[in-house]
Parts: structure tokens; C-alpha cells; sequence
């Protein structure tokens, strides 16, 4: 991501799509940014899976074919390609999730209440996202969330993009929700800070823009040097252009960030 953003791009993010006045997602503006959040997801599932591959052969069966399958995620795309075969280039970006999640529910279907299934459910949220499907991301979503156990560190992905469903569909009280619960459950630096940052755009798009610049501010004494708290700082920066008072930070060590209250 570049180290300045456009105050057009600062607000890009915050757009509602005039359609049904639909929310349109930090998501759909920041498909790279999340593309990239998704691959380091994907190598702590095979780390995870590799640390239980002999834990006994269904499991081991499972993980096997998960890697295998998600091979098709490896495969590029190219509109002019006149290749042929299981690992011939898609012709659009929309294929390529299709079959994504085609091939994932194929894996759950036959490997149900394995971790492999489980990981195979969190892939295919993150690709219907892609392809705008919230509400069968959400249900992929809650299915991983539901198996997996607290100290689960890709739980966290699970969480954001339950959060971005909500934000497209334009339910964004539940999507404050989402994401505080992100802040409050994360247990990885992945994603540190983001739920409180995720927070503060969802109350700016409420036009809350006081409170908006409290969790802004927040972020940067909660999780300081992170990229949570560089995005804040430029959040910030907006809501000051527009005349907003910003609160002063808080001391680090205090109770910054989310209650339990949401």
C-alpha cells in the first residue's frame, strides 16, 4: 500500500452504492490489500495443518487434499489464454473464485469435522466475499468460527470478514459488532488494531465523527507501529480536514480500545 493516499482515496472506502442504498465495503475498495491478508492466512493454515498431519489419517487425508485443492488458487488469469487443462489460466478473476469455492465445498462434503474442512470454510468466505455472496460468506464465516476453538489465530480473519459483509449489505450496526468483536478476540499481530480501526470507519459512515476520531486516536495508543494505527493516523488526518476536533490520545497502558458493551 502506498505511503500516502489522496483524500479521494481516504474517502473511496466510505462510498454507498446508490442501488438499494446498499453500503458499498471498505472490502470491495481494498481487494488487494485483503488478497494479501488472505495469503498469510493461507500459510498459517498449512503450518497448522502440517503441525497435525499425523495426528491420525483422516485428518492427514483431509489436509493432504486441502493443499491439493487449493492449488486452483495459484492458477492466473488471462482473458486471451487459449490453454487447455486442469491448470490452464481462467479467463477472469470471477472463475477463479467460483471455483475456489466450488472445489472447497467439495472438500467439507467429504471431509466434514475435520480442521481441514474447517480451514476449507474460511477460504471459501473470503472468495464469495470476492464475488459479493455475503450472505453465504457469512454462513462460511460463522461455520469456522463455530469449530474452532478461542486461541485460534486465524479466527481473526474469520471475524473481518464477517465484519465486511455486514458493511456491504449495509447492516452496519451488526458490522460494528463484527469487528468489535475482532478487537476483542484477536490473538494474533496479523490483524492487530484492526478491529478498532474497523470500528472507527463504521461510525464515520454513520457520520458519528466525534466518536469516529476517538476510536481513530485509540488505535494508535492500543497498538502503536502497526498498520492499524498508520491507517488511523490518515483517517484522522481526513476528519481534521473537515473540521472535526480531535481528541487528545490516550496514555498508553490505559483502557483504550472496545468494551465489552461493543
Amino acid at each position: 500500500m502506498a505511503e500516502k493516499l489522496s483524500r479521494k482515496e481516504l474517502k473511496e472506502p466510505d462510498a454507498f452504492m446508490k442501488a438499494g442504498s446498499v453500503a458499498r465495503s471498505w472490502f470491495q475498495a481494498n481487494v488487494r490489500v485483503v488478497s494479501i491478508g488472505l495469503g498469510l492466512a493461507l500459510l498459517v493454515v498449512g503450518i497448522v495443518l502440517a503441525a497435525d498431519y499425523l495426528k491420525d489419517r483422516a485428518e492427514a487425508r483431509a489436509a493432504q487434499e486441502l493443499g491439493s485443492r487449493l492449488k486452483v488458487m495459484e492458477r492466473p488469469v488471462s482473458e486471451t489464454a487459449t490453454t487447455t487443462g486442469e491448470d490452464a489460466p481462467f479467463k477472469s478473476a470471477r472463475e477463479r473464485d467460483e471455483a475456489v469455492v466450488s472445489s472447497m465445498a467439495e472438500l467439507r462434503a467429504a471431509h466434514g469435522g475435520t480442521r481441514a474442512a474447517r480451514s476449507a470454510a474460511l477460504v471459501s468466505g473470503n472468495a464469495r466475499l470476492r464475488l459479493k455472496q455475503y450472505d453465504e460468506a457469512q454462513k462460511d464465516f460463522a461455520d469456522f468460527l463455530q469449530g474452532t476453538p478461542p486461541e485460534e489465530p486465524l479466527r481473526a480473519t474469520a471475524l473481518e470478514g464477517a465484519g465486511y459483509a455486514h458493511e456491504a449489505k449495509g447492516e452496519l450496526d451488526q458490522a460494528l459488532a463484527a469487528f468489535d468483536r475482532l478487537e476483542r478476540e484477536n490473538r494474533t499481530e496479523l490483524l492487530a488494531g484492526m478491529g478498532l480501526y474497523h470500528r472507527g470507519r463504521i461510525l464515520a459512515l454513520q457520520d458519528k465523527k466525534v466518536d469516529a476520531a476517538r476510536a481513530f486516536t485509540d488505535v494508535a495508543s492500543a497498538h502503536p507501529e502497526t498498520e492499524a494505527a498508520r491507517l488511523a493516523t490518515l483517517r484522522l488526518a481526513e476528519l481534521k480536514a473537515q473540521g472535526v476536533t480531535l481528541p487528545e490520545p490516550v496514555a498508553q497502558g490505559s483502557d483504550a480500545g472496545v468494551s465489552d458493551g461493543g
